[in-house]
């Protein structure tokens, strides 16, 4: 399995200490964790990582839309589930799955930081 860029790892790190978003495990980041649902970055904040995302990886992002992806808004069902229960058990994570569906992921960052461009 492909590892995640370094850099691009030590950027969402910082960037959730930063804004006090939510404590992540660096060793937990995988490509295939969710920006909206995993990591809990959704509505104006998704579209200030972004901006944040592609001012220090100098990614184009002129090209970008979230019709793609379908804007990250988050759930309200996700969040009451999260706070009673955690988010560190399996069986949250996949009830949380099934509520609210990922839109946007770190494998696309990384594509980005190797393309250059975000799609």
């Amino acid at each position: 399995m492909e590892e995640i860029h370094p850099q691009l790892k030590e950027f969402i790190v910082d960037y959730c200490t930063k804004y006090k978003i939510r404590k992540i495990d660096a060793g937990a980041l995988s490509l295939d964790t969710s920006i909206d649902l995993d990591l809990d970055i959704v509505d104006i904040e998704i579209d200030l990582f972004l901006a944040e995302f592609a001012e220090k990886f100098r990614v184009d992002q002129s090209k970008f839309s979230w019709y793609k992806y379908g804007y990250p808004t988050g759930s309200a069902s996700v969040k009451v589930i999260r706070t009673v229960f955690g988010y560190e058990a399996k069986w949250v994570k996949r009830l949380s799955n099934h509520i609210y569906k990922p839109r946007f992921r770190v494998s696309n960052l990384q594509e980005a930081v190797t393309t250059g461009k975000l799609l």
